[in-house]
């Protein structure tokens, strides 16, 4: 029960961040694709359709998160915490739709050039929501590897690549004023590729996890936690998969042959103990005990 509050608890704390990230998105996004259309400027309401989608992927966010905190049942008897890893793919599907539709505006607006009303207005807002955008990804960033959270980190990425975009927007917005408004396309395709980049770490990371790459690929830690349990004669066929902060593990254990099934077991509880205490990351522990002899060998 205690565990299961401790889950509640964790999942409240990312849901607040989602809500307060979700509401400062869509003010920014209002603003930029308001600007855009008073100015005509292509760059400009992609820039607040990206943040519009940074808002879209904090509401995906929070329905993984609730699917993510429901507790171990009959069907999911490892938990429910790899929803949230599904729906940081489901963000980063939404960031490859909105890179297509911002491609398809840029090399529209190659073929048939708009020039944009700039204005100081436009430059100042442009900071402003600039200003905020790395004041957000700097706290969503941060609470996400306080509170190992998928969701946190991958939209924390999502909002790092709304801040090179509104970069590349004030730059183009300088070129424009100085007489170059095919500029307005160029940034419009520049922030599509910016965008698709972030997409494609976002499923990379998810992909991992949920096609069971190892998450701790150096095992020598487990080994010396292993090694020094008593009773241990040697320990290999170590694996892990899962989320970060969710490893599940299992390994091979070598103990002397003529050893008691009850001391055994004594021993395989030691390691499990041992091991979440040493690197709480492991939630999941299954130990093979096999008889260590002359002729075994650590394959």
């Amino acid at each position: 029960m205690a565990h299961a509050l401790d889950i509640k608890a964790h999942y409240q704390r990312v849901r607040t961040v989602l809500l307060l990230v979700l509401a400062l998105n869509w003010v920014v996004a209002a603003v930029k694709i308001l600007l855009g259309l008073l100015s005509r400027s292509a760059c400009v309401s992609a820039d607040g359709f990206h943040s519009l989608a940074d808002g879209a992927s904090n509401i995906v966010g929070l329905i993984g998160i609730h699917l993510a905190c429901q507790p171990k049942d009959s069907d999911h008897p490892y938990g429910h915490k790899k929803y949230e890893t599904l729906f940081s793919l489901v963000i980063a599907g939404m960031l490859f739709l909105v890179c297509l539709n911002l491609i398809r505006e840029g090399f529209g607006r190659l073929l048939a050039p708009v020039a944009p009303t700039i204005n100081p207005l436009l430059f100042i807002a442009m900071l402003i929501t600039l200003a905020i955008n790395v004041t957000v990804m700097r706290y969503e960033h941060r609470q996400g590897i306080a509170l190992r959270s998928d969701i946190l980190v991958s939209d924390s990425l999502h909002t790092k690549a709304d801040i090179f975009t509104s970069i590349a927007v004030i730059i183009s917005l300088v070129a424009i004023k100085a007489g170059f408004p095919i500029f307005d396309a160029f940034a419009t395709i520049v922030i599509a590729l910016m965008i698709a980049w972030a997409g494609f770490s976002i499923a990379k990371e998810s992909s991992n996890v949920l096609c069971d790459a190892a998450p701790i690929v150096d095992v020598k830690k487990i080994e010396e936690i292993v090694l020094k349990i008593k009773g241990v004669k040697a320990c290999h066929k170590i694996r892990t998969r899962g989320r970060p902060d969710d490893i599940n593990l299992d390994l091979h254990v070598q103990v002397n042959p003529d050893m008691h099934v009850d001391t055994a077991h004594r021993v395989s509880y030691a390691i499990e103990e041992e091991i979440k205490k040493g690197i709480p990351e492991i939630t999941d522990v299954l130990v093979h005990i096999e008889p260590r002899n002359d002729t075994t060998t650590n394959d």
